[in-house]
């Protein structure tokens, strides 16, 4: 019989990327093409998808545009070019996306202060851009309500009221978030090769400024400090970097701070970019003698189960599993009231950090080829024995997508693979063919940061 054990490992390198995977012009043709058959699908006559900062990913995907200071609509309409309204500053930038829309001015989108010289009413804007009355709208914002069963509102809206309002004055309006966002047929649930060499890119940035910090970590830096070993490099950020140390980790998602790190700290750290985000937690520490008193099996009590969960979410993951199996894979390991599992072990990831999941208990959902996946398991045991944390990226892939990315994408291609010997041979994780790890840590799991070499595994 397996079980989880702490031992010698060493984590290869397994290379930085060379060449960045883009989005072309193509891409985002037959986005719009896709978009449009599922609007009829649906018995839309039009579709706004409102996006900002926070929430940029469903009209992203669309347009290639992210806003930045300034909130943004694009308005699709079947048989015309779609919309883009940007604010003042965000219109100029949105010539660099490479969507197929027009532009359009309406300065409210801009930040209070600024002109308002060119305003005109958003109702008509929209109808000047072909927007009739009596037609049946669909408005994309960033999620719905949903009840503990699953089923969806369309009539509860998370967008701006003005907007909601403005919508109204045409037709019946719809919140048109499952369009994109639904655990199983979301238009970005499944995604084209070129979108997954993209997380990878991405998630080998992430996963490598992770490892870098804890490599690097010694007591007596302050957390700035610490980070600053992780190298990043401007790229945008899905996820404000979560690092804590001491007292404040236990709340999991703050801001790194002037602290000074100390020995025995309980420690974590997150860093996202739009596709990946890499996560891990522990204490600083060479073994359990370094850690405070009564909790010196911290690897039996909590750490080796919790690898065990996760080596099983790994095994049990493949194309067809239904999203109930993965959740019964980790619960039944990690159901003691001890171990907190309160949220899905697991969720479908995008350039939003968490875009639905249809990892739940009793889920009939059927993973798919193209879906990219987070594992994303987190006790919380509200203890002095804090808790253990894996957070990587996968994709799916059938044989046709694995050959494809091979092809087209042999630099990506070249470090899953070496990925998937590390899991299965130094990890001792057993993986279907279609599993394919993003992050450039996969699954390794040091209980003690400032023993990296030592992590854990499952050995007979």
């Amino acid at each position: 019989m397996r079980r989880a054990v702490l031992t010698d490992i060493e984590l290869p390198d397994f290379g930085a990327p060379v060449t960045e995977p883009v989005l072309d012009r193509a891409i985002y043709a037959a986005r719009l093409e896709r978009l449009v058959r599922r609007m009829a699908e649906l018995g839309l006559d039009a579709l706004v998808i409102y996006g900002d900062r926070e929430h940029m990913a469903n009209i992203c995907w669309a347009t290639g545009h992210d806003p930045r200071f300034e909130e943004a609509l694009l308005l699709v309409l079947p048989g015309r070019t779609p919309t883009l309204f940007a604010g003042n500053e965000g219109l100029p930038y949105a010539e660099a996306a490479p969507g197929l829309f027009e532009r359009g001015l309406w300065q409210p989108l801009s930040l209070m202060g600024q002109p308002r010289d060119s305003y005109r009413p958003l109702h008509d804007l929209l109808r000047d851009c072909g927007l009739k009355a009596g037609q049946r709208i669909g408005l994309a914002g960033w999620k719905g309500f949903e009840s503990e069963d699953g089923v969806f509102d369309p009539h509860w809206f998370e967008t701006p009221h003005y907007l909601v309002e403005t919508l109204k004055g045409f037709g019946a309006v719809s919140n048109a978030a499952l369009l994109f966002m639904h655990p199983l047929d979301g238009l970005r649930s499944v995604n084209e090769a070129e979108q997954i060499a993209r997380f990878e890119y991405a998630a080998t940035k992430t996963s490598s400024a992770v490892r870098d910090f804890i490599v690097k970590l010694r007591p007596g830096m302050s957390e700035h400090e610490a980070c600053r070993n992780m190298g990043l490099d401007g790229s945008m950020q899905s996820v404000h970097i979560n690092m804590s140390s001491g007292p404040r980790a236990r709340h999991g998602l703050c801001s790194p701070s002037q602290r000074v790190i100390e020995r025995g700290d309980p420690i974590v750290l997150g860093y996202g970019l739009p596709g990946a985000l890499n996560c891990r937690a522990g204490f600083v520490a060479e073994e359990a003698g370094g850690l405070p008193p009564g909790i010196q099996d911290y690897v039996e009590r909590l750490v080796a189960p919790y690898f065990g969960a996760a080596a099983a979410w790994y095994e049990t993951l493949g194309l067809g599993v239904e999203g109930g199996a993965l959740h019964e894979a980790v619960m039944s390991r990690l159901s003691d009231p001890f171990f907190g599992i309160g949220l899905n072990p697991g969720h479908l990831i995008h350039l939003d950090e968490w875009l639905h999941s249809p990892i739940r208990q009793g889920s009939r959902l059927k993973l798919r080829s193209g879906m990219a996946l987070q594992c994303d398991i987190i006790p919380a045991t509200g203890t002095a024995w804090f808790t253990s944390n894996i957070e990587d990226g996968v994709a799916l892939a059938d044989e046709a997508l694995r050959d494809d990315l091979a092809q087209r994408y042999p630099e990506a291609w070249d470090r899953i693979v070496k990925r998937r010997h590390f899991m299965t041979g130094s990890l001792g994780i057993a993986l279907r063919p279609e599993v394919l790890p993003l992050s450039s840590m996969p699954a390794w799991l040091p209980p003690f940061w400032l023993a990296p070499g030592k992590a854990m595994a499952m050995r007979r």
